[in-house]
């Protein structure tokens, strides 16, 4: 990809190793293929190493086979001073006819960073044609709609008076997490979001067979090193007729001192599946103290929010 090029895509075949429990490939891996396909357009389009800020409205429409032939195609779409807004699409099918169906689509935000680490201008991107101008203009009215977002999540209170169903998973970030600049990949950790949720999908269906068929308001506060204590935490916020809202908030530090830091947080959707591979309706879960309510309230209304998301997207 020369510098200054607008799209690139990565093709590959999907290995046995991506598959998650349900057999198909983990959402998880889907989301580290997004966030390698945007960095490789951020960083050709601002020649210098770049950083995912956030990643937004990740619907997984259907499931990527293990076998399958994935184009992962990363476009730059809208810069802002540092900011670099990039739709990526995902599609897969069988290697043997090429026949390539969408799977995922997403818009994410990545900032270009010099060699000490802070954010320096990127070149404008300059609408061609009018899927230029459609495109640029749905970046930009999402960023009103992405702050409301972040800023109602960023507003709720997460204790130990919540009662709702929680799972914690600590390990350290090992060597191999590292992405280009020396730091846990990106990819990596929205991974990890989607194992801790699936683990308390699991919890509470009492079935390893469910998959996420949503991801958003994936917010990156700062790096996380190798090397860190990485504590994930998942906690149920909302079930619906047959779909588990789960919020994942990232943590880590020096293990040497055990003070952990925000670095992530995101709000994941889980749907329960039956031996066909069909939704099935999810255990209810009622809100008990003044927290859970809450939560769930706020939950409740992150889906008008991500609807608002939606009735913008101008995806071909």
């Amino acid at each position: 990809m020369p510098r200054g090029a607008r799209e690139i895509t990565l093709r590959f075949l999907a290995a046995p190793t991506d598959a998650g429990y349900s057999g198909t490939v983990g959402g998880g891996r889907v989301l580290e293929w997004i966030d390698k396909a945007g960095y490789a357009a951020a960083a050709g389009w601002s020649g210098t190493y770049s950083v995912t800020a956030y990643v937004g409205n990740v619907r997984f429409t259907r499931p990527v086979e293990v076998g399958d032939l994935v184009e992962a195609t990363a476009r730059v779409i809208h810069t802002g001073t540092t900011s670099m807004h990039i739709l990526v699409t995902v599609s897969a099918g069988n290697p043997r006819d090429g026949d390539l169906r969408p799977t995922t689509d997403c818009i994410m935000v990545f900032v270009a960073v010099d060699e000490h680490g802070r954010p320096t201008p990127v070149a404008q991107m300059v609408p061609e044609d009018e899927h230029d101008r459609e495109w640029q203009e749905s970046a930009v009215t999402r960023i009103g709609l992405r702050n409301e977002i972040a800023a109602a999540m960023a507003a709720q209170t997460y204790s130990d008076a919540g009662t709702a169903p929680r799972v914690v998973l600590r390990f350290l970030a090992a060597p191999t997490d590292v992405n280009w600049g020396g730091k846990v990949h990106g990819g990596i950790v929205m991974r990890w979001i989607d194992e801790a949720a699936h683990v308390l999908a699991t919890e509470w269906t009492g079935s390893a067979s469910n998959v996420a068929v949503y991801a958003g308001g994936v917010r990156f506060y700062r790096p996380l090193r190798i090397g860190h204590l990485v504590e994930v935490e998942a906690r149920l916020l909302l079930t619906g007729t047959s779909s588990m809202h789960i919020s994942v908030h990232v943590r880590s530090g020096d293990p040497s001192t055990g003070d952990l830091d925000l670095t992530t947080h995101s709000l994941i959707v889980f749907v329960p599946l039956d031996v066909d591979g069909n939704a099935v309706a999810a255990r209810p879960w009622v809100p008990v103290s003044d927290e859970d309510v809450a939560l769930h309230d706020h939950a409740q209304a992150l889906v008008v929010m991500r609807n608002e998301v939606d009735a913008e997207r101008h995806i071909p």
